[in-house]
């Protein structure tokens, strides 16, 4: 089998594209696609009782996408961490040699980040194998882009857009490649979990989703999880040159499946603020409840993107989360962008005070293929339950 996918490799990369509909398997392969992603990022981490980490490291993959053959398609892509100094920060406990440092989640690795067979008849599509799957804003069902190792899930996807403006997802989930590597006791989950959602952008108000994700891990039995839920995002136009953009977001979970725990409880989640061609501006609070000491939880998101930069709360804390949020977003000269955050931390049960957080990132766009950001997270403690950390990056991605 290695030296069939070398050899379509090898033809992707010598071959000549032809214009023409696929005939055969080999016109399939011949047409094919290769890309390459390469992100160098230098990760700085200043965080209470504990050394710096300093992470400068370079995450390549390298994929492979054959062209459609009577509705079948396949894909292939391997991926490959490389810490420059690999003691200089903790590799979430992997090296000896990071242990009293902050912890960089980009461990050293190498794997099979994608390699899926699919079927595609008319507007319904299938996909077997290991594959990303993002679903809505990343909140429950994301593949952690942030992170050098993508999360991706190994199992099936089914795809239906027949009806008008509707999408309907549904997903098995046999096993979750985390972004710690599968040399990580908690690299792998065994799952067996099912993901239905369900979307429609005809209403006048924006796209509607609804969904169930029925999770149970077999080796991570607390996070084992039923979620409820739906949400609505939109814009609305005040002017030619001014509209109102919103979300909001309901949830309910309780535990499932192996979940030795006891609970009940919600998210909510509402954001809305003007937006300008140049320059966006909103406030927006997100809630994640908490019941018999047990927060909720979104074990399968792509956490980096929610509740502060500085990761303090991938885990919501026993007595839930509460985050009152201003986020900017703005278009600079030199087509630089802008996005900022101020975030105040309570908890959702009591309303102690956690602390609070300034996250900014510039980025920069050049030609199609490279993007340079700087990106800065500061978060101060209110309690000593928390650490201050301070967190600094400096990335150029490559993606072709």
């Amino acid at each position: 089998m290695r030296r069939s996918l070398a050899f379509l490799l090898s033809l992707a990369v010598s071959g000549s594209v032809a214009a023409a509909e696929p005939a055969s398997l080999a016109d399939a392969v011949q047409q094919g696609k290769l890309s390459l992603h390469a992100r160098l990022r230098y990760e700085h981490v200043d965080q209470t009782a504990l050394r710096d980490a300093n992470a400068l490291t370079l995450r390549t993959r390298v994929g492979f996408t054959t062209a459609s053959l009577h509705g079948w398609q396949a894909m292939l892509e391997a991926e490959n961490v490389l810490p420059v100094d690999g003691s200089a920060y903790s590799q979430a406990g992997l090296n000896p040699g990071g242990a009293g440092r902050a912890v960089v989640a980009d461990p050293a690795s190498t794997e099979i980040n994608q390699l899926w067979l699919a079927f595609a008849h008319a507007q319904t599509r299938g996909t077997l194998g290991r594959q990303r799957l993002v679903l809505d804003n990343a909140r429950f069902i994301g593949d952690v882009g942030w992170r050098q190792n993508q999360q991706t899930f190994d199992g099936v996807v089914l795809t239906d857009k027949s009806l008008a403006q509707t999408t309907l997802t549904y997903a098995y989930l046999d096993q979750i490649n985390r972004v710690f590597s599968h040399r990580h006791a908690q690299g792998k989950w065994e799952s067996d979990s099912h993901v239905v959602h369900a979307s429609y952008a005809g209403l006048p108000p924006g796209t509607a989703s609804a969904y169930a994700y029925l999770l149970d891990f077999d080796h991570a039995a607390t996070n084992s999880s039923a979620t409820y839920g739906v949400s609505l995002a939109g814009a609305h136009p005040l002017s030619a040159d001014l509209k109102l953009a919103y979300r909001a977001e309901f949830a309910t979970q309780s535990d499932y499946g192996n979940n030795p725990q006891n609970y009940s409880t919600h998210y909510l989640a509402l954001e809305a603020g003007p937006a300008w061609k140049n320059f966006g501006l909103s406030l927006g609070i997100e809630r994640l409840g908490s019941d018999n000491n047990v927060g909720f939880k979104t074990p399968l998101a792509t956490l980096h993107a929610f509740n502060g930069w500085a990761d303090l709360f991938l885990a919501t804390p026993a007595a839930g989360l509460r985050d009152t949020y201003v986020k900017a977003t703005a278009a600079l000269p030199q087509a630089v962008s802008l996005l900022a955050f101020y975030h105040r931390f309570e908890a959702d049960r009591g309303g102690a005070d956690y602390g609070d957080e300034f996250d900014v990132q510039l980025a920069r766009k050049f030609g199609q293929r490279v993007t340079a950001t700087v990106k800065f997270a500061d978060f101060r403690r209110a309690s000593t339950a928390f650490p201050d950390v301070r967190k600094f990056w400096l990335q150029i991605e490559y993606a072709h």
